[in-house]
């Protein structure tokens, strides 16, 4: 067993499974008690109770889908009484297809996940990490997050919110002694793929969630605003930066397809 060393609580959205799942190994063996949240309860009891056998931390549940209207606020209320001092937000989903065939209610609840929630959960939070002193808030974007992306046009969209968002609002908790950090992957493998119901060629080769977990560990505590995992993504980013838009735009589908 591993000794608990601090009292300081991570909350962890889209635990159930992927990087969420591995954040919550990674935070605990860290000594972080935890608060994990996501729709599946069955899978945060078995992760509960695994976590629970390996370490002397507490961990606590909470059912909960943040793609449905106010329920940041349930959450928000589900914790009073813990002091939250890491707030990752990595739940999120993509809905892959051309864009006048997508489902629009899949997109609205994308969005709302993606951006409404993720805001919303920043704001609660945020507001107690200035009465405590400190704090990390860790948002989860994407590389996608640097261009346009033809058939995940509102997905690419919604992750550029996140990474512009997360870095306006570091430059602002930066005098609380509050650090931001937007956390940029690839692609990894997950479930994303199965729910975005995306080509998963893309994803051949891709980095595990546990790599991308313990990359994000380590740009938390380094205090990095943007972190971008791999080499070959900063290559890809750079370059996105140097080239005209249009031709991203056009690379981007080609690769989509």
């Amino acid at each position: 067993m591993t000794k608990n060393t601090t009292t300081r609580t991570a909350l962890i959205t889209g635990a159930s499974s992927g990087i969420g799942m591995e954040l919550a190994y990674i935070y605990a063996r860290n000594g972080y008690n935890l608060i994990l949240t996501a729709r599946r309860k069955e899978r945060l009891e078995v992760i509960k109770n695994d976590i629970n056998e390996h370490y002397t931390v507490s961990v606590t549940i909470i059912e909960s889908d943040l793609s449905e209207t106010d329920n940041a606020e349930n959450l928000y209320k589900k914790t009073a009484g813990n002091q939250v001092n890491v707030l990752i937000n990595n739940a999120g989903v993509g809905v892959y297809g051309v864009f006048e065939d997508v489902d629009i209610e899949k997109e609205e609840k994308m969005l709302i996940l993606n951006i409404i929630t993720l805001t919303k959960l920043t704001r609660l939070f945020a507001k107690d990490m200035i009465k405590f002193g400190d704090g990390n808030i860790v948002n989860v974007a994407s590389t996608a997050a640097f261009q346009a992306v033809p058939s995940m046009a509102s997905y690419a969209a919604s992750k550029a919110y996140v990474l512009s968002f997360s870095e306006a609002i570091a430059n602002e908790l930066n005098k609380f002694n509050i650090k931001v950090t937007a956390i940029c992957p690839g692609a990894t493998q997950s479930e994303f793929a199965d729910n975005a119901k995306m080509n998963k060629k893309i994803f051949k080769g891709a980095p595990t969630a546990k790599e991308l977990a313990e990359f994000t560990y380590q740009a938390m505590k380094k205090g990095k605003v943007t972190a971008i995992h791999g080499i070959k993504n900063n290559i890809m980013t750079f370059a996105l930066r140097l080239s005209p838009r249009k031709i991203n735009t056009i690379v981007a589908a080609r690769i989509m397809e």
